[in-house]
């Protein structure tokens, strides 16, 4: 038996729609992730594929790399024949949860068909969620009304505490995937490592793939799929998500090119548009209207998530009052709710440094370097003006590890490094403000908890397999 094969165009590009048929199950090669759980609500990201396992044994380019040329030749290879290909298919789509784990008296979504103009996709948004409770659920698949359920994933999550109440939270911060550096068949060693330690989220803060500088280049919506699905079909990846909801965070690489802003050209790009990648970002994660946000995790903790490529100024403009990466309206949300959280610990986390310092030369796209030196050194400065205290800032993008204090606001920073050893490198600057630096890969631990009434903070630096390499605690005020 086979599958019914169709075309239909989407974003300009034919794409392969694989319909169930004659017994043909739809699968879910992708599993679930979940995300943006705030105290009554979250998302539940998911996928129909046509196989139950991605594509092991497909075509591989022979080089990670690929020439930049303004003219756009496709490929002969088809998307589906690639490693790591993951394709979809039409199929219908629902989600039970519950807190008990049996998932008696479950609430359950609408049956939902998915579609390829939306790669066969679906977010779910559910709601009247209760605080501080841990949530279990099952995602099925089916091919259509008239048939069996034919795949399942189970897995769970835990809601925020509301910010009077004290909740202990522990989350991970990453970086940095390359596909082309995993340093596991089955995906990164720090998947399985993270698991181990039980986080309470996840939150990666951009370059999740690399659509512009890694073999295919994604100059078409297809191709750009195609590099979310091959990271995402990772056994190690899927495992890790069922039970540890994320807030994504976007970067250059995972929206469209390196350090790239709106506006800018690419003819090595073409045709795929920015817009085009940003969208397919927001296809592909659970990250719902908002792509800068803030959470509160009870008494102790609250984080903010930035976003620097929307609101960008060009790289290359002068730089000055007017030269930006968050936007008027993102800084100003950004300082206001800082100020007015109440929360033991304040933590913002970055894409892109905001401290640094960053490599010798040659680089002009964040807060450490000084084609944004105005706008960074004004939000360092009001750090210390608003006499923030227990702030910190944490940041992916750079392929190394560190703590930094910034010494004229004292502003403390951790970069997390990237997910592999082999993805690290670089030429970093190491002053005498930078107590730590680690030029390996990795990922970065911060933990709130309470004892004897007194509030502690802890900053983790870990190596792919776990160990802990470098570590910074700090204490709050005892409670009254």
């Amino acid at each position: 038996m086979v599958r019914q094969i169709l075309w239909s165009a989407v974003a300009g590009v034919s794409l392969l729609v694989v319909m169930a048929a004659d017994g043909i199950a739809a699968e879910m090669a992708m599993g679930f992730r979940v995300g943006e759980v705030t105290q009554n609500s979250a998302i539940v990201w998911t996928r129909v594929t046509r196989d139950a396992e991605r594509n092991w044994d497909g075509y591989r380019e022979a080089k990670k790399a690929v020439p930049k040329e303004n003219e756009y030749t496709p490929s002969k290879v088809k998307v589906e024949d690639r490693d790591g290909a993951t394709p979809g298919a039409v199929g219908e789509i629902r989600v039970r949860y519950s807190t008990a784990e049996d998932l008696r008296n479950a609430k359950s979504t609408e049956w939902v068909t998915v579609a390829a103009e939306h790669d066969f996709i679906q977010q779910f948004h559910i709601g009247e969620l209760e605080p501080a409770t841990r949530y279990y659920l099952k995602v099925e698949a089916r091919d259509s009304g008239d048939t069996e359920v034919s795949a399942t994933d189970i897995g769970s999550f835990g809601t925020p505490a509301m910010e009077q109440q004290w909740q202990d939270v522990s989350f991970g911060v990453v970086t940095g995937q390359s596909y082309w550096d995993l340093d596991h068949r089955e995906g990164y060693h720090i998947y399985p490592a993270m698991q181990k330690l039980n986080l309470d989220f996840l939150v990666p803060t951009g370059d999740t793939v690399y659509l512009d500088s890694e073999a295919p280049r994604a100059r078409t919506v297809e191709l750009a799929r195609f590099h979310w699905q091959r990271m995402y079909s990772l056994p190690r990846h899927v495992e890790f998500h069922r039970n540890v909801p994320g807030y994504w965070e976007v970067d250059d690489h995972d929206s469209w090119a390196n350090d790239c802003w709106p506006t800018m050209k690419a003819k090595w790009m073409n045709p795929l548009t920015f817009e085009e990648g940003f969208k397919v970002y927001r296809e592909q994660v659970p990250m719902g209207e908002m792509t800068y946000r803030t959470v509160r995790w009870g008494k102790g903790l609250q984080v903010w998530m930035v976003e620097g490529r929307l609101y960008r100024s060009p790289n290359t403009d002068a730089d000055g009052p007017d030269k930006t990466i968050w936007g008027a309206e993102q800084l100003a949300w950004l300082k206001r709710t800082i100020e007015q959280s109440d929360a033991d610990f304040r933590v913002l986390i970055s894409p892109t440094p905001i401290v640094g310092p960053d490599r010798d030369a040659g680089k002009n796209d964040n807060h450490a370097n000084d084609a944004f030196s105005y706008e960074g050194e004004l939000f360092r400065s009001w750090t210390k003006s608003s006499k923030l205290t227990k702030f910190f800032t944490c940041c992916g993008d750079r392929h190394w590890q560190y703590m930094s204090v910034e010494p004229s606001s004292g502003l403390r920073e951790f970069s997390c490094g990237p997910a592999s050893d082999k993805h690290a490198g670089g030429n970093p600057k190491q002053p005498d403000w930078q107590p730590f630096l680690r030029v390996k890969g990795g990922f970065l631990t911060v933990s709130v908890t309470k004892a004897n009434d007194r509030p502690t903070i802890a900053f983790r630096h870990h190596d792919v397999h776990g160990e802990v390499v470098h570590e910074f605690v700090a204490r709050g005020t005892v409670a009254k």
